[in-house]
């Protein structure tokens, strides 16, 4: 089954979001068939806000490290890091990924639709076989959160090539059902809490991205293991080391290793 067809079953395809190659690894050995990763855990890794294009290299070298395991990998590469179409395109051209994920806003800031859309159809013409995730950030940032603004641009997007829209922060079921109707493609949004997955897939949505919500939720544990200790209480579950271990051995070695190229299905592990 390719990473396209991942998004057409009776569940929406949920996509984690990794970090670095350990949360990458946790993620493969529970099972989940694609990865995607999150700028902001990237960029926090860094030191640096969600956003800013402090991820551009960092992602790239990412993407090198993930790109021989046996799963479909999808890059989160925020704006696509610069205003040029040509020079997005030829960083996607670049990364060794099924997917990626490129949002219409910059700074924290709607870009103009027909600039995200000249981006879009430039990575396609140059690497046609990339799924593009183009993220619509109205509801996300609170600019222009209409339905019509929204569909707007989706629709847009959707014309210069995109094969998936995301609309992230959209959560009340009318919106997503009507957003949904007026595409004709798959449409991500982010896990809403109350919404089932057997409830997305009848409000049409396809895929249910985790974002940076792994991340956020690693630190926060974290901060409540040192907690434990502090005050003489269990700590909460953690992998163990021995399994993190294992993990790490492996990836070094080459049984993680697929053949060269990407979108090899027979390869990709059981779904969870």
């Amino acid at each position: 089954m390719s990473f396209a067809a991942l998004h057409h079953q009776d569940l929406p395809l949920v996509l984690p979001n990794a970090w670095d190659v350990p949360s990458a690894l946790a993620f493969l050995d529970a099972g989940y068939p694609a990865i995607g990763t999150t700028s902001m855990g990237v960029a926090s890794s860094l030191g640096r806000p969600d956003g800013d294009r402090a991820t551009r290299n960092a992602n790239s070298a990412l993407a090198a490290r993930l790109s021989s395991l046996a799963c479909y990998l999808s890059i989160d590469i925020e704006d696509g890091y610069s205003d040029d179409p040509d020079e997005v395109a030829d960083y996607v051209r670049a990364l060794d990924v099924d997917g990626i994920n490129i949002e219409d806003s910059t700074g924290e800031k709607l870009i103009a639709t027909h600039r995200h859309a000249a981006k879009i159809a430039a990575i396609k013409r140059a690497a046609p076989g990339v799924f593009v995730n183009a993220r619509v950030d109205t509801y996300w940032l609170g600019q222009d959160d209409t339905a019509p603004a929204t569909l707007a641009r989706a629709v847009s997007y959707v014309e210069a090539g995109a094969d998936g829209v995301f609309v992230p922060g959209a959560s009340d079921p009318g919106l997503l059902r009507s957003i949904t109707a007026a595409l004709s493609v798959p449409v991500n949004v982010l896990a809403i809490p109350g919404l089932s997955l057997p409830e997305l897939a009848d409000l049409g949505i396809r895929r249910v991205s985790t974002g940076s919500l792994p991340y956020r939720a690693a630190l926060a544990a974290a901060v409540e293991v040192a907690r434990a200790v502090t005050g003489g209480r269990p700590v909460p579950g953690a992998t163990p080391y021995s399994d993190l271990q294992a993990r790490l051995v492996r990836y070094a070695g080459t049984e993680w290793d697929r053949r060269p190229g990407r979108g090899v299905s027979e390869e990709i592990r059981r779904s969870p």
